[in-house]
């Protein structure tokens, strides 16, 4: 069930204090380039993303995507991101850290919107492969 909060949900902790859960199970969807391909990293919202070791587990140079970028890999605006359901398919990778709750919560599209799910759920629908590439 998509979930819907008026006083918006765009970062981590605006999601967190909206839904009532820990900042660590706020699903972060960040768009990277790998060697310039646009690239999928699932964040825990308690987490950033180390480039080093992201570029590690992916075997490329890591940047962020800008804006104009992340719209056009996935159709979505930063900070309505959602994990899944992109314009065209992204390689993904899944923060080790979000698999230790029974539910995260993610974007559902727009930046006032988020849903929940299980981290099993979340893996498979993403194809996400599980590496360790964050800081906490």
């Amino acid at each position: 069930m998509i979930l819907r909060f008026p006083e918006g949900t765009r970062t981590a902790e605006q999601a967190a204090a909206a839904v009532g859960c820990q900042l660590g199970q706020i699903v972060k969807s960040l768009v990277f380039l790998c060697d310039g391909a646009p690239v999928l990293a699932l964040t825990s919202g308690a987490n950033r993303v180390d480039t080093a070791r992201l570029g590690a587990v992916l075997g490329g140079a890591i940047s962020r995507a800008d804006a104009d970028g992340v719209r056009e890999a996935t159709g979505y605006a930063i900070g309505g991101t959602p994990p899944f359901g992109h314009a065209r398919h992204l390689r993904a990778v899944i923060d080790r850290a979000l698999l230790a709750y029974d539910i995260v919560w993610a974007a559902a599209g727009t930046p006032d919107t988020v849903f929940g799910l299980t981290p099993d759920e979340l893996v498979q629908a993403s194809g996400a492969e599980v590496a360790d590439f964050a800081v906490e």
